[in-house]
């Protein structure tokens, strides 16, 4: 389904020379996929859900679109309302699109609507309909079920993103149904840091108990029943875990003084918690050095600040897309935190990501303060992420990896997404990594060599991911 003129999403987009169009095409465009992290929900995957519409399958849960619609002025009836049509959101969308111009959802949307239904024209109200019934149609075929979708984009392993007292039954499932692609969970223990909220954390300390089988009453017990959950989560394939958290910690010991304040603040229903900090950095200690002992990968995503716009979370709740970039002080706690994991040998194999791009070349130069000469690559740099991942933040966080660092031993890119249709950020990645090394062979920066210079692009968009994940 196209225009005769189509858009510019051609054979050439964002290849702006003929050496990246030869590494582009003949060394990485069917490489297989890993992605490592991503927050596809792994139910979806195992019951292999067809989508009823493109609304469902494009708009829904997508936060990136949100905003650029509230920003559009579109009434929150058209964009999570429950009082509006697929059809009617889908609309109140096809028309801000255009409006779109210059920010990456207008590159993300148009591969997007290519890759996975063939569509190569620009998303308005008059195209609108027809493009929502022909994505319609398609979306009841097999390749467009959660799993068909998986496939057509060479996904070799999907690493989705889940909570340490979830009972994994999706992944049991997809491991029982012998499906080709490793769909593996991930730790993310963010909710045990909520120490400053008592009845959110003593409701989600009470979940930690009955999933683990072990009562909570000391600080001692509490880092038992995570490892419980952590050798749970290991048993079913889980290798890597992840953190989102505002900066890391500043403090980390827990003394006997605390410890006793703790085993208070779980029976007092009056008790506060005089030292939250300190506590998320106990146990987050205590997690890493776990981490290290059973050789899992390790992710930090530092620097966001969350849920900004109240009045959204009361009435939609989290992930509604009223986050943003913020500025807090980094480098000083993030060194110390490594150091202390590092000089007893327990810092594991760990990715670290940032959020505000006044702080790529610190989270670069911090990289290579804690490798061990054992493992390659050990401590990474970890690609653009969420506000960054796109051509201008892509570019930025290679180049800083480029000259802060090791660029031939980067694990390359992730989607970080909830949308089954995301996998063409992938490409979006591969197209850009091309031609930032074709423009500078070209301009006799870097070797006139494809062969050498490819095998670098298939080690950073597949090959060193692999390895670094034992897969």
């Amino acid at each position: 389904m196209q225009n005769k003129q189509g858009t510019i999403i051609n054979d050439d987009f964002l290849l702006q020379n003929k050496t990246s169009i030869i590494l582009y095409n003949d060394y990485v465009k069917k490489m297989p996929i890993v992605d490592y992290h991503n927050h596809l929900p792994p139910d979806q995957i195992a019951s292999n859900k067809k989508f009823n519409s493109l609304t469902e399958i494009w708009l829904k849960g997508d936060h990136y679109k949100w905003r650029a619609m509230r920003a559009l002025g579109v009434n929150e009836k058209y964009i999570t309302g429950k009082d509006s049509s697929d059809l009617e959101k889908f609309m109140a969308w096809a028309r801000c699109f255009p409006e779109t111009i210059r920010n990456p959802l207008f590159h993300w949307s148009l591969l997007e609507l290519k890759n996975s239904f063939g569509i190569n024209e620009y998303l308005n109200e008059s195209s609108a309909k027809k493009i929502f019934e022909h994505c319609n149609e398609l979306l009841q075929n097999d390749l467009l079920s959660t799993k068909g979708i998986l496939k057509s984009y060479h996904v070799e392993m999907l690493g989705t993103t889940d909570d340490p007292c979830d009972n994994l039954d999706y992944h049991k499932k997809l491991k029982e149904d012998e499906f080709e692609i490793k769909v593996l969970p991930s730790f993310r223990p963010d909710k045990i840091f909520n120490i400053a909220n008592r009845n959110v954390f003593i409701d989600y300390l009470n979940q930690i108990e009955n999933a683990s089988g072990i009562s909570i009453k000391t600080f001692p017990q509490l880092i038992a029943a995570l490892e419980m959950r952590m050798d749970y989560f290991h048993l079913h394939g889980c290798r890597i875990a992840d953190h989102g958290l505002h900066k890391m910690p500043d403090s980390f010991e827990f003394n006997n003084k605390l410890e006793k304040e703790f085993e208070n603040f779980i029976q007092d229903s009056n008790a506060i918690f005089s030292d939250p900090e300190r506590f998320i950095g106990a146990v987050l200690i205590e997690l890493c050095k776990m981490y290290h002992k059973r050789d899992w990968v390790q992710q930090f995503h530092l620097g966001a600040i969350r849920n900004n716009n109240s009045r959204l979370l009361n009435t939609i709740g989290p992930d509604a897309g009223v986050d943003s970039i913020g500025d807090f002080k980094q480098a000083f706690a993030l060194s110390n935190f490594l150091n202390a994991l590092d000089k007893e040998n327990k810092l594991t194999k760990t990715i670290l990501y940032n959020i505000n791009p006044a702080d790529n070349e610190t989270f670069a130069s911090m990289c290579l303060n804690f490798n061990d000469g054992l493992i390659k690559g050990k401590i990474q740099y970890g690609s653009g992420w969420w506000f960054l991942d796109q051509k201008d933040g892509i570019e930025k966080q290679l180049n800083a990896l480029s000259n802060m660092g090791i660029i031939s031993n980067f694990v390359g890119m992730l989607t970080d997404s909830r949308s089954f249709l995301s996998f063409s950020r992938h490409e979006y990645f591969r197209r850009i990594l091309c031609n930032l090394f074709g423009d500078e062979m070209e301009k006799g920066l870097l070797p006139n060599d494809t062969k050498w210079i490819g095998s670098v692009l298939q080690n950073i968009c597949y090959n060193n991911a692999k390895t670094y994940f034992n897969l």
